[in-house]
């Protein structure tokens, strides 16, 4: 049995996964999220993830802008001590942070294929669309847990892939609207 991977994120109802907090990344429209009216419910997903994470992963960019954040975060502390995953190559021992637990480097896909065949829980993906493209086209990713936000925001970091590739079918597994228009969708990929 292999470890489920899990990509959680915000979404805009055209794909882009680009600053939906803010403007990290440098999208013009970055804050998307924080724009849409604040009905906490739609972020139950959230808090229903946290019971199942067993370990986090990143991209490079994305552990840059969420780790020393979360490390200090009252709403992140669940995280502190769960083993934490950056796939990078380029990325150093010595630019990781102190104080947020374990965290150790992937370089490549084969990596994360080896750590997903290894013992124990989910592992969740948060941001780092790059990364998820990557793995969801190398068929490693298991879930998307997605809040679909109802805004369009044309350019910007796609989670999906545009490459020619075989079709992959997902199954439903959960979903709901709130009255802000936010609609969860969790999908399970079938194989």
């Amino acid at each position: 049995m292999t470890r489920e991977l899990v990509y959680t994120g915000f979404m805009s109802l055209d794909g882009v996964v680009d600053s939906p907090g803010g403007t990290v990344e440098g999208h013009r429209s970055g804050g998307w999220v924080m724009q849409t009216e604040f009905v906490p419910e739609a972020y139950s997903l959230k808090g229903e993830e946290l019971a199942e994470t067993s370990a986090l992963m990143f991209g490079r960019r994305s552990y840059e802008a969420f780790a020393p954040i979360w490390r200090d975060s009252e709403d992140h502390a669940a995280y502190k001590d769960l083993p934490k995953y950056v796939v990078s190559s380029t990325l150093s021992e010595d630019d990781l942070i102190d104080g947020w637990g374990d965290i150790t480097i992937l370089r490549t896909v084969a990596d994360v294929e080896k750590l997903k065949q290894s013992d124990g829980g989910a592992i969740f993906i948060h941001g780092s669309a790059e990364l998820a493209r990557t793995l969801g086209d190398a068929d490693l990713i298991d879930r998307y847990n997605l809040l679909v936000f109802p805004v369009l925001l044309g350019a910007g970091k796609n989670l999906f892939s545009h490459s020619d590739r075989p079709k992959q079918q997902l199954r439903l597994r959960d979903s709901d609207t709130y009255s802000n228009g936010v609609a969860k969708l969790v999908y399970d990929v079938v194989r």
